[in-house]
């Protein structure tokens, strides 16, 4: 499957960008194939537009803010959030055309982040229990575009048994290779999943754990939001809460923008926000370094026998049955044939 072909992705919503960047001026941002301008109105409200003006076609993340409206860097037509061009400087007297206007999609802030829906969503921003509760921080941790598919990335976050070898360093154990059977839920949304999973504890863990054992368990229940976004809750013998959330945005053809942060039951005099970004973007680099390796296209119809399959991967194999079910219903056909990533 190529998310970026396939028209009913457009109808979610996507986290696109921190609200922090914003603050600097107009971003560009392409989605599943769409270039997009997100930009921060007078009321620090996000707006998301088609990055392109209707007068010569210039990038309007060429341009900046002035209050309710974005202004072109190419000639100065300046647009309000609803994308209508409500200014020509050349021509102060003269009445703007009536069809000079660019498309503005759906966007909201939430979480700290930007999040964009090219049309109707069929489904909410996904709700995360530890956004804003006592007791928990949140550590904003990467911002980064992959080569690699989406869809590939979210398979591999409900995918434990490549621990054992994608992250003997940090995590796995390469002795017991054999990863826990976990409960699968069903879900309209997508599927819920729990785990109890024995891991490495390197020195980097014991730091950042304040578990002194080389080895540990930890209790691990997972969200499966469709169709890019993970939630992953992981609670320690000692009490400690971490729930890490990942997205795959897909931009185009085989590439996405993953966007990670998480929240944490401690403090900063606890364990400074550094220390646990630096381990987990070891354990992420382990995985990326395998990802920009497989097939961006990554086919949803097993029946196509392009891979074979284990009983570990049956997460993986429920997200692409309901992700082809959700293409039936809305008229699609999948669409494959996109080579090796990158």
């Amino acid at each position: 499957m190529i998310e970026a072909k396939q028209k009913v992705f457009r109808r979610f919503w996507h986290c696109v960008m921190p609200i922090a960047r914003l603050e600097q001026g107009p971003q560009p941002f392409t989605l599943l194939g769409e270039r997009l301008v997100l930009w921060l109105d007078d009321t620090g409200t996000p707006v998301a537009m088609a990055d392109r003006c209707c007068h010569r076609t210039a990038r309007l993340s060429r341009g900046w803010c002035e209050g309710a409206l974005i202004v072109c860097g190419y000639h100065g037509w300046a647009y309000d959030r609803t994308g209508k061009c409500v200014r020509i400087p050349q021509q102060p007297d003269s009445a703007i055309p009536s069809g000079a206007k660019v498309p503005s999609y759906r966007c909201e802030a939430r979480y700290g982040y930007a999040w964009v829906a090219l049309e109707e969503p069929l489904l909410p921003i996904p709700h995360l229990p530890e956004a804003g509760a006592e007791g928990f921080r949140q550590v904003d941790q990467f911002y980064e575009p992959w080569n690699c598919s989406g869809i590939r990335f979210m398979e591999n976050a409900f995918d434990f048994a490549h621990q054992s070898f994608v992250h003997s360093a940090m995590q796995g154990l390469r002795d017991k290779p054999v990863p826990p059977r976990g409960e699968i839920v069903d879900r309209d949304y997508g599927f819920d999943m729990n785990i109890v999973q024995p891991v490495r504890n390197p020195d980097s863990g014991k730091k950042h754990l304040k578990i002194d054992a080389d080895e540990t368990v930890r209790t691990v229940d997972l969200n499966w939001f469709m169709p890019f976004s993970r939630r992953m809750g992981i609670t320690y013998p000692t009490g400690l809460r971490q729930s890490i959330y990942s997205v795959a945005t897909p931009i185009d053809e085989g590439r996405c923008q993953v966007i990670q942060w998480s929240y944490r039951n401690d403090s900063e005099a606890d364990v400074p926000a550094a220390d646990i970004i630096a381990f987990d973007r070891a354990v992420v680099d382990e995985d990326r370094l395998i990802l920009e390796a497989v097939d961006g296209d990554m086919p949803l119809d097993t029946r196509r026998r392009a891979e074979f399959h284990m009983d570990s991967d049956r997460p993986g194999l429920l997200m692409r049955r309901k992700l082809l079910e959700l293409l039936a219903r809305h008229g699609e056909v999948e669409v494959g044939g996109i080579g090796r990533a990158g």
